[in-house]
C-alpha cells in the first residue's frame, strides 16, 4: 500500500463485515488522524485488484494535503464481479460472487461456448439468466440482492431479440439473409452482453445494499465514537452508487461526512432530483441525500466513457420501461434519451443550482463549499476504468477542503 495509515472495510453479500471494523477506524481518530479518505472499488474487481487500485489511486495523496491534516485511508471491498473480456466468461470468477448460482453459471458458460443456432438454446438462456437475477417469469424479484429493484425487461422480453438488440448495439447491426433466421449463431455476442447486463443488475442492487446497510451504519458508529473525525467518500462505478446509497444509511441529525466524490458514477444522473423531468410527480432515488454532507458532492464525469455513454443507457432503459422496450426497443438500438443517463456521463442532472465545472478550473479555483456540482473530466478520463489520475486526487483532496 502506497499510503500509511491504511484499513481495508470489508463487506459480505449480506451487508456484514468483521467485528471491530468500526473500532479501528476510531483509534485513528484517536492517534490523530483528523481527515479519513474512504474509497469504493466498481463491479470489475477482485480484492486483490481492489488494493493495487487503492494503493494507485492513493499515492498522489501525501503531498496534496495542507498542512495541519493527518490523513488516513481505507479501502473497501465488497464482493462484486470480475467478468473478464475473453470470448467466453470467467466462470470461477463468476461462481466465487455468486457461489449458490455454480450450476446455472456452467450451463450459461457451455451455451456461450458451443453457441447453438437455435431458438430453444436461446430459450434456455433466457431462462437461465432469469435464474441467476432470481426473476420469475412474471418479473418478481424473489429475494436476493436485486429484491426491490426495478426487473430488467430484457429478462422477460423474447431471448433472440434480446441478444439480437444487444449486438446490434456492440456494432454489428443484422443484414439480409442473418435477419431470416441464418444468423442465429451470431446473437451469442449479444448473449453474452446479456450475461453482463444481468449480472450488472445483480451487483448494481449489491452496492447500493452494501453501502445503504453496511457503509453506512458503520460511519454512524464511527461518527458517535469519535464525532470530529472527517469523512470524505470516493467511489468509481458502481462504488460510486456504494458510497452515495451509504448517505441513505445515515439517520437525520447525524452527519459523519464531509465530502463525496464519484469518480465514472454508474447510476442515473437523476438520482438526486426532487422531481424527474418526464415525471413530476417522481424524485430520484437519491433525493436531497446532499443534505446529509457537510461539504460538496462531487460528480466527475466524462463524455469518452462507452460503457456509461451506451451500455448503460440502453439497459437502464430496458430495467424501467418495460411497455416501450417490448414496442420499440427490442429489434433496434433506441436514440439516446436522457432519461436513461448516468451520472459519470454528463454530471448531476435536475438539480437546481448544480454548477458545472471544468477539470482545470477546480484545479484552479476549487469546488463550491455544499451542494451537488458536477465536473468535466474528460481531459483526463478516456475510458470507464481510466481514473487513476493525480488530477482526480486533487479534485478528492479539493472536496475535502470545501467540506473542512
Amino acid at each position: 500500500m502506497s499510503v500509511e495509515p491504511y484499513r481495508e472495510l470489508t463487506f459480505d453479500q449480506d451487508c456484514d463485515g468483521p467485528p471491530g471494523q468500526a473500532a479501528e477506524l476510531v483509534a485513528l481518530a484517536r492517534r490523530g488522524v483528523t481527515d479519513l479518505v474512504v474509497f469504493a472499488h466498481g463491479w470489475n474487481n477482485t480484492p486483490s485488484g481492489a488494493t493495487r487500485l487503492y494503493s494507485d489511486f492513493f499515492a498522489p495523496f501525501p503531498g496534496l494535503f495542507p498542512a495541519g491534516v493527518e490523513a488516513g485511508y481505507a479501502g473497501v471491498v465488497w464482493p462484486s464481479m470480475m467478468f473478464t473480456d475473453e470470448p467466453l466468461p470467467d466462470y470461477r470468477a463468476l461462481v466465487t460472487v455468486l457461489p449458490e448460482k455454480e450450476r446455472v453459471v456452467a450451463r450459461l458458460t457451455e451455451l456461450l461456448g458451443l453457441a447453438p443456432a437455435r431458438e430453444e438454446a436461446f430459450a434456455e438462456f433466457g431462462a437461465l439468466l432469469r435464474d441467476l437475477a432470481d426473476v420469475d417469469r412474471e418479473g418478481v424479484a424473489a429475494g436476493g440482492p436485486g429484491a426491490g429493484e426495478p426487473v430488467p425487461a430484457f429478462l422477460l422480453a423474447d431471448p433472440v431479440g434480446v441478444c439480437a438488440l444487444f449486438t446490434e448495439a456492440l456494432g454489428e447491426p443484422e443484414t439480409g439473409e442473418e435477419a431470416l433466421g441464418g444468423g442465429l449463431r451470431r446473437y451469442w455476442k449479444g448473449a453474452r452482453e446479456a450475461l453482463r447486463q444481468a449480472t450488472y443488475y445483480v451487483m448494481k442492487a449489491r452496492a447500493g445494499r452494501v453501502g445503504e446497510y453496511g457503509l453506512g451504519p458503520l460511519l454512524v458508529e464511527v461518527a458517535r465514537a469519535a464525532p470530529g473525525l472527517r469523512v470524505h467518500l470516493a467511489g468509481h462505478s458502481m462504488g460510486a452508487r456504494l458510497v452515495a446509497y451509504a448517505l441513505r444509511g445515515l439517520p437525520p441529525g447525524v452527519r459523519p461526512v464531509s465530502s463525496v466524490t464519484l469518480l465514472q458514477g454508474a447510476f442515473s444522473h437523476y438520482a438526486f432530483a426532487a422531481r424527474l423531468p418526464h415525471d413530476p410527480g417522481r424524485s430520484g432515488s437519491l433525493r436531497d441525500m446532499q443534505l446529509r454532507v457537510r461539504g460538496p458532492v462531487v460528480a466527475c464525469h466524462s463524455r469518452h466513457d462507452a460503457a456509461l455513454g451506451v451500455m448503460y443507457p440502453l439497459a437502464s432503459r430496458l430495467a424501467n420501461d418495460s411497455e416501450s422496450a417490448a414496442a420499440d426497443a427490442l429489434g433496434r438500438l433506441a436514440a439516446r434519451d436522457p432519461r436513461w443517463g448516468a451520472i459519470g456521463y454528463d454530471g448531476v442532472q435536475a438539480v437546481p443550482g448544480t454548477p458545472a465545472r471544468t477539470l482545470a478550473e477546480v484545479l484552479r479555483e476549487g469546488l463550491p463549499g455544499s451542494g451537488c456540482v458536477s465536473v468535466d473530466a474528460a481531459g483526463v478520463v478516456r475510458a470507464h476504468s481510466d481514473v487513476v489520475h493525480a488530477e482526480l486526487a486533487r479534485v478528492v483532496v479539493s472536496a475535502a477542503a470545501a467540506g473542512r
